[in-house]
């Protein structure tokens, strides 16, 4: 049934990682990153940690 087995479709995921550390954000600065517009397939997760 698969005369030309070598041929057929390949698929890779990848998967890309950011970190960006914002010193002393402000409520402002939370809120514009949670109204981000971003493409299908794009995530972004926000954790706050506190410090002091």
């Amino acid at each position: 049934p698969h005369i030309d087995k070598k041929s057929r479709e390949q698929f890779e995921i990848r998967t890309h990682k950011r970190l960006i550390d914002i010193i002393q954000p402000t409520g402002k600065t939370v809120d514009a990153l949670n109204k981000l517009s971003l493409p299908a397939g794009v995530d972004i997760k926000i954790k706050a940690t506190a410090t002091g």
